[in-house]
């Protein structure tokens, strides 16, 4: 690029560079929207008036400027003394105002400070007791405000020394570089420690102020810097370190709870990982169970919850789930409603402590992700359902159920079921093709994986609605479920909003209906909590129904959003 024209003997300003850049740059640019784009830029008023308070404040630099004084503030407090005793006349009472304001107080104290040029904080002299043979003593010094230094302390089983237990990425400790892992520690401000207590050094680091001087001997071995990848976990349970008895300092805990994101930062220990959360601007983290040591805890002391209506599963079944539009009730037997391929009782190996999660978009044309509602009976699922139908036809449907019972002469194939050779069912019962079935007076009836994905192939929304037992058979990279729990609200308003509504009862395919009973909102309620309790975990999203149009319109909004915006999803289902 030729070089800028300038008059004779004169050096051209930042401001005139940026002027002429764009006629500069013509020759060279092609397009007529880039020279545009260029002019648009360079041309911007807001970029030349910052360049021209660069220049202002640059010459001025150059200048080399020397404070009248160094001790303003010093002399407006002299002024103010001064003016108290003067005549009581409005001029002199507003600059006594002034004078006495926190943030003409705090402007002239930093002028005072730059102009000193004191930037550095006051440190105490070095200690005298130091031996020159004892090289390997390191003397520490760091300043403490308001933020912990970041490090916990443990003493040695064997040669009861104080050593530091670990050190907290991100806090004043890990940012300094100075101290490690492994250090022992002799001395905090003078005092010896080697006979107190890890809580006694605690108590003193506590009540220090300004700056801290340690005396340590480094540990022998090299710390190799560890690049660890990054790593984000969504916290599957509730975790407070106030109230945990285990945790080697509750002051270094990170609080959080059901859903939160955490990003991991060092699983250097095996019992106690550092996270932060993400998103939050505070750079150092804190200390949280790792997922081993939590899952050794909930499985010690969680119990092992029921259904109330659960009994011995059988392939008999009593009743269907109303989305087969059958009865899920029949007071004739005491057999389990319903089966899945795989065991529906709860798997005490899957005990929720953590899952690793990523960032997930959906890319345009690419498929939906599977809507999946649990909830007890009578919660309202269908109606919910048919009202995202009536909505938007061409962007939600449902899936179409199979039995192997004979097709009716008013039904039509494909529109109210597929109809299948109870051979042909019990074959692709085998080879794990549905999601759900059941068994009804000798017949068959089940949701297929197939009927989901023809769906989802069709680049429309798949709404389901399922027992919660098999919500981790669908929990695939393939399907992407968003889980939606339908929650009933309190029984006081359960008996207010259901007084004129009814509930499926039949005992045929068809279905009959009737007045919600009192039997019915107990078991709602009782149902939705061993739920929530057992797989509140794998819920995205909760929606009480207490008001229909409520929440339907919150269920429109959460799926609007998931096709539209970022979600962290299982890291697995990133990379299929």
């Amino acid at each position: 690029m030729p070089a800028l024209a300038t008059g004779a003997g004169h050096e051209p300003g930042l401001y005139e560079l940026l002027a002429a850049l764009p006629f500069q740059l013509q020759p060279h640019v092609s397009r007529p929207e880039d020279n545009i784009f260029l002019q648009d830029m360079f041309g911007e008023k807001g970029l030349h008036s910052l360049v021209k308070i660069h220049e202002r404040l640059q010459h001025y630099e150059e200048s080399k400027p020397n404070p009248v004084l160094d001790n303003a503030a010093a002399l407006a407090r002299e002024l103010s003394d001064d003016l108290e005793r003067k005549s009581e006349n409005g001029d002199i009472k507003e600059l006594l105002k002034l004078l006495t304001k926190a943030h003409v107080k705090s402007l002239l104290s930093v002028h005072d400070t730059v102009a000193q040029k004191s930037y550095d904080p006051e440190l105490p002299p070095l200690p005298e007791s130091i031996d020159d043979d004892e090289d390997s003593v390191k003397i520490i010094r760091l300043v403490k405000n308001k933020e912990p230094l970041g490090a916990t302390i443990r003493r040695d089983d064997h040669t009861g020394a104080i050593l530091v237990a670990r050190i907290m990425r991100g806090g004043a400790a890990d940012r300094s570089g100075l101290i490690h892992v492994g250090d022992e520690l002799k001395e905090v401000n003078g005092i010896p420690v080697e006979d107190k207590k890890p809580e006694e050094i605690i108590h003193i680091l506590a009540q220090s102020q300004g700056a801290i001087t340690f005396k340590v001997v480094p540990c022998a071995k090299d710390e190799a810097l560890i690049k660890e990848p990054k790593v984000f976990l969504k916290a599957l349970f509730d975790y407070d370190p106030v109230e945990d008895k285990a945790i080697p300092c509750k002051e270094a805990g990170l609080a959080f709870k059901k859903g939160s994101i955490l990003h991991i930062m060092s699983q250097e220990d095996a019992t106690w990982w550092q996270a932060k959360h993400e998103g939050t601007a505070n750079p150092r983290a804190g200390l949280i169970p790792s997922k081993q040591f939590q899952e050794r805890r909930f499985a010690l002391r969680r119990p092992v919850a029921t259904f109330p209506a659960q009994r011995t599963p059988s392939r008999r079944l009593s009743g269907f789930r109303r989305s087969f539009r059958l009865s899920r009730r029949d007071k004739k037997t005491n057999k389990s409603m319903y089966e899945s391929k795989k065991s529906e009782m709860y798997d005490m190996a899957d005990v929720p402590t953590y899952e690793e999660v990523a960032p997930y978009r959906r890319q345009s044309g690419a498929k939906h992700r599977l809507v999946v509602l649990v909830g007890p009976t009578g919660v309202g699922m269908n109606v919910l359902k048919r009202k995202l139908l009536i909505c938007d036809p061409q962007h939600f449907s449902v899936t179409i159920p199979h039995t192997s019972r004979a097709k009716k002469n008013h039904e039509t194939e494909g529109v109210e079921y597929r109809f299948i050779s109870k051979h042909l069912f019990e074959t692709d019962i085998h080879n794990n093709k549905f999601i759900e079935y059941g068994e009804y007076k000798g017949n068959y009836y089940g949701t297929s994986l197939d009927s989901i994905r023809s769906i989802l192939s069709k680049n429309k929304v798949c709404l389901l609605d399922v027992q919660p037992h098999t919500l981790k058979h669908l929990r695939t990279g393939e399907f992407k479920p968003f889980v939606v729990f339908v929650k009933p609200p309190t029984i006081e308003r359960l008996r207010e909003t259901r007084k004129n509504a009814q509930i499926i009862s039949g005992k045929d395919d068809k279905g009959s209906s009737r007045a919600f009973t009192e039997e019915d909102f107990q078991e709602m309620a009782s149902t939705a909590q061993v739920i929530e309790s057992q797989y509140g975990h794998l819920f995205e999203k909760v929606i009480v129904n207490d008001d229909l149009s409520s929440a339907f319109s919150e269920l429109h909004l959460a799926l609007k959003k998931v096709e539209t915006e970022t979600h962290w999803v299982p890291v697995s289902w990133t990379h299929s």
